[in-house]
């Protein structure tokens, strides 16, 4: 495994505990602020633009195929700042439960789209990832509190807010979510357990569910040793799994068949999420949530064309 220092420059700072990076065609990058509850665009010149206020915890964000921004909004959080540095400590004060929202980029506008799935309540939505068919994939990491955590969920949903299943439950702080390049195979991080899954998809929202002792149905790719926290992730051209990785703070780089290729370190150890983009996707575009930074990086690989 080669451990590899980020090689590039931070364009913004200020950031309100950003994460949910989207590449624009334009150069410009989408992301949420999950403790400024809002939706920002920074420019190449690395101004800030507030696109919509989003309310709750917006985390997780892609561009759909109809142009709107889909969010997960994890229903807010609570803070901590020292000398700096800020990060969330549990749910925030009148937490009333997460959602998915759709953002309008043209006018700002900004609708709830689902709030529940057969009755139940979503509790954290986190990450998300579109499939060439127009639905969406996005965890459910559920919410922690002081005496208790609650356990996490997949979800497949369609923009048109009529159709969401549970495709996978039982899952410890799901976070990250991502498809392989032939959109056959679903991967998974787990936050708190540090560690990567993949499901094989067998149809609209369906994915195959290994049988126990796999504690959620997937087969176990890999988990790092020691105290580490996995974040978001994206998926490389090549089929690697990026995978943000907080605590030492970098991204580990995985294969499809779970061998740890690279760990690029970060600046800060809340390393929260990685997105690809510029005109080959060699630029890989970083949040260092703890200071409020996004991050621009030379990739050694081009990035997955996401679908949209």
């Amino acid at each position: 495994m080669k451990t590899i220092p980020l090689q590039g420059r931070v364009i913004a700072e200020g950031l309100l505990f950003p994460e949910g990076p989207i590449a624009l065609p334009d150069g410009g990058v989408l992301v949420a602020e999950i403790q400024g509850a809002r939706l920002v665009k920074v420019h190449t010149d690395g101004r800030k633009q507030v696109v919509a206020e989003l309310g709750g915890g917006p985390n997780g964000a892609a561009l759909g195929p109809d142009g709107h921004v889909y969010v997960c909004n994890n229903g807010g959080f609570s803070w901590r700042t020292d000398d700096g540095f800020t990060r969330p400590t549990g749910a925030a004060d009148g937490y009333r439960g997460g959602y998915i929202q759709r953002v309008n980029l043209q006018t700002g506008a900004v609708q709830t789209l689902y709030t529940e799935c057969d009755g139940v309540p979503l509790h954290g939505p986190n990450d998300i990832v579109f499939d060439a068919q127009g639905g969406f994939w996005f965890t459910d990491f559920g919410k922690t509190f002081d005496d208790r955590i609650m356990r996490g969920a997949v979800y497949y949903a369609s923009t048109d807010g009529r159709f969401i299943r549970r495709a996978a439950r039982h899952l410890l702080t799901p976070n990250g979510v991502g498809l392989s390049p032939d959109g056959k195979t679903l991967y998974v991080s787990e936050t708190e357990a540090s560690r990567l899954w993949s499901y094989p998809i067998t149809g609209r929202g369906e994915l195959a569910l290994a049988p126990w002792p796999s504690p959620n149905g997937g087969e176990l790719v890999h988990g790092l040793p020691g105290y580490q926290r996995f974040d978001s992730l994206a998926v490389e051209e090549s089929g690697n799994i990026c995978v943000a990785t907080l605590v030492r703070g970098g991204i580990s780089v995985f294969s499809p068949s779970g061998e740890l290729l690279e760990f690029h370190t970060a600046p800060e150890g809340y390393c929260t999420n990685i997105c690809f983009g510029g005109p080959d996707r060699r630029t890989a575009f970083i949040t260092l949530s703890g200071y409020g930074q996004l991050f621009a990086a030379e990739w050694p690989r081009a990035g997955l064309a996401l679908a949209a």
